[in-house]
């Protein structure tokens, strides 16, 4: 009987202080020893520091997109993809990798795709100003009404999917609207979607999301596509 496969996708520019930490992290025994192979790639989007020879070091798959934005490196990471399931994580260490087993099991069950909740779990003292807290339960409102598919956490970091689902998405985000760009198609789509509370720790580095400019940005993308005709 053949293995079932698992791909981790962390996109990352300029992430050396954190990258391996990420990898690391990843509980991949315990992901084989249930039955499936885990395979990591990391998508290095034009870093100029030692993020690329740090995950190669940790030897995992590199995936190189010179064209910066992380909408533009998860589009071709799944470009390359065809795993039985499919994972996104953030490569600064806020989102604990310990959550991919009960996020794969959520998966097993029949749900398309789940997603790390920040907002349903627990926050890390200082991880996320009041301003972006609020802001983040507004974007989630919005697009549960938009869409009229209940999701508490639009713009986490974390998401699993279906392989079939993966290779159903066409997605057109070029920086941090993706998360909206991948709920509006999975909405449009009627997946199954479900949400898994996690904890939501402090970057160690510099954001590099602009809360107000990537915020509005985030909006556009979830009103343009709702009323955009296919």
């Amino acid at each position: 009987m053949p293995e079932k496969e698992i791909c981790i996708v962390i996109p990352a520019l300029n992430e050396e202080e954190t990258i391996g930490r990420v990898i690391d992290e990843i509980p991949k025994e315990q992901m084989e020893e249930r039955g499936y192979r885990v395979e990591t790639i990391v998508v290095d989007n034009d870093s100029t520091d030692r993020t690329k020879q740090i995950a190669e070091e940790k030897g995992v798959q590199v995936i190189l997109e010179p064209r910066r934005g992380k909408g533009r490196a998860i589009s071709a990471a799944f470009r390359s993809i065809n795993k039985e399931f499919v994972f996104i994580l953030d490569a600064d260490y806020t989102y604990p990798a310990t959550y991919i087993p009960e996020m794969l099991q959520v998966l097993e069950e029949g749900y398309d795709v789940v997603l790390g909740s920040r907002l349903r779990g627990q926050i890390e003292k200082e991880a996320m100003t009041r301003f972006n807290l609020v802001g983040n339960h507004l974007l989630a409102l919005l697009a549960s009404l938009l869409y009229g598919t209940k999701i508490s956490d639009l713009c986490t970091g974390c998401w699993g999917f279906r392989g079939a689902v993966v290779k159903d998405l066409r997605l057109n985000a070029v920086g941090f609207e993706l998360e909206a760009d991948l709920f509006v198609q999975i909405a449009k789509k009627g997946y199954k979607i479900a949400e898994v509370p996690i904890h939501y720790r402090r970057r160690a580095t510099p954001p590099k999301l602009n809360s107000i400019r990537d915020g509005f940005k985030i909006g556009r993308t979830l009103i343009r596509q709702r009323f955009r005709r296919e």
